[in-house]
């Protein structure tokens, strides 16, 4: 099984390399709200840096979205995930590596633009690791929640405006913590109990949504 997830991680990040303008798109989008957002303000006005956290957030959790569909839809249409479903081995380690293979090409290049985009914005400092830190837990949870709501309409035709709006109020707690942890850490607070709910919230997600993904994806060929 081992090898088999291996075998499907390497895979993904072939094909990515074949549609490089596919996973440039969701940074590319981020740099360029972020930067209006910078440009639409006064220089130098402190109100930036207050809405930062809520920007940085949001942006990242709509540039993620774009690459949503191409998680399970591709490999529906060509015929290899019938073919996983019928694979001996338990499908939900799939869909897990599917997953992890999601967010290193979409979630972990937000992780590590959010930093610079942070500083530009006026972030302090002292929030920008805490900025970085509820990121890297809270795009897993968007690549496991997005990737259930993919498995669940990848059957159905013209899912693009769909997902937005059913992931879009799953993901609502991962943004009250993420931004929430930021905020209070601008403001010299302990920003660890924000964390600790992301954190909670990614052990969930990665321990459950596999398998549900797992069987919305059964039903698909049903």
């Amino acid at each position: 099984m081992m090898r088999a997830v291996q075998a499907l991680l390497s895979r993904e990040l072939r094909l990515a390399l074949r549609a490089k303008t596919d996973w440039l798109m969701p940074p590319f989008f981020l740099l360029v709200v972020v930067t209006l957002f910078g440009l639409g303000g006064k220089a130098h006005d402190p109100a930036l840096s207050v809405y930062a956290p809520a920007i940085l957030w949001v942006a990242s959790l709509l540039a993620a979205l774009l690459t949503l569909e191409r998680l399970f839809r591709p490999d529906y249409e060509d015929g290899t995930l019938e073919q996983l479903c019928l694979a001996p081995g338990p499908l939900y380690a799939l869909v897990l590596a599917k997953f992890i293979a999601h967010w290193l090409l979409t979630g972990l290049p937000l992780v590590m633009l959010a930093a610079p985009l942070a500083v530009g914005l006026g972030l302090s400092g002292t929030a920008v690791p805490t900025l970085v830190a509820g990121l890297a837990l809270g795009t897993p949870c968007l690549s496991a929640l997005g990737g259930f709501v993919a498995a669940l309409t990848v059957g159905l035709p013209r899912t693009g405006l769909l997902l937005p709006v059913l992931v879009l109020p799953l993901i609502v707690p991962v943004v009250i913590f993420g931004a929430g942890a930021v905020r209070a850490a601008q403001e010299g607070l302990d920003a660890q109990a924000p964390l600790y709910f992301l954190a909670a919230i990614l052990v969930l997600s990665l321990s459950l949504v596999p398998g549900v993904a797992s069987a919305a994806l059964r039903n698909a060929f049903d």
